[in-house]
């Protein structure tokens, strides 16, 4: 892989790739989608190779004609189970297979602490917050916890590794 060796990898997904998108921020990778960009574009692979030279990422594709044109700049997912694909980017060394919850999961922003009135205006919030966490997208306002979601998804991660 072509991406700095000095800093963890940052990563752009093609379309088919959306749960990919949603773990890699779960673990804290920093990843970028192309279902942020407005559909429709018949050069969308050329727009996302680009992308990912300007921006120091690495092209996550299910596209083998799109990884071909990308070479070294791109990792063809191998599989559609996205525990399968975490388990390809582990075995390339390229993430850590480990929950973080420092990045939004919608936009990929990096979370904060959140304050008191944060988590007491999230209606979704745990009314048992004891012994939790809580950090704040300021893009998405949107509240974060470790909970059981995010123990399920570690516990999925981790269980899937450990098969393998």
């Amino acid at each position: 892989m072509s991406a700095d060796s000095e800093s963890p990898p940052r990563f752009i997904t093609d379309r088919m790739l959306g749960t990919l998108t949603r773990y890699l921020r779960f673990i804290g990778c920093d990843t970028t989608s192309a279902n942020g960009l407005a559909p429709g574009n018949r050069k969308e692979d050329t727009v996302l190779l680009d992308m990912a030279v300007q921006e120091n990422r690495i092209l996550l594709t299910r596209d083998a004609e799109l990884s071909r044109r990308g070479k070294d700049r791109v990792v063809l997912m191998q599989s559609e189970d996205v525990m399968e694909q975490v388990q390809q980017l582990v075995s390339l060394g390229l993430v850590e297979p480990r929950m973080s919850l420092s990045r939004c999961s919608l936009c990929n922003t990096l979370l904060r602490t959140a304050t008191i009135e944060e988590i007491g205006t999230a209606d979704y919030a745990p009314r048992d917050q004891k012994g939790l966490s809580f950090s704040w997208c300021d893009t998405c306002k949107k509240l974060y916890w470790n909970g059981s979601h995010g123990i399920q998804i570690s516990g999925r991660i981790e269980r899937t590794l450990r098969e393998r």
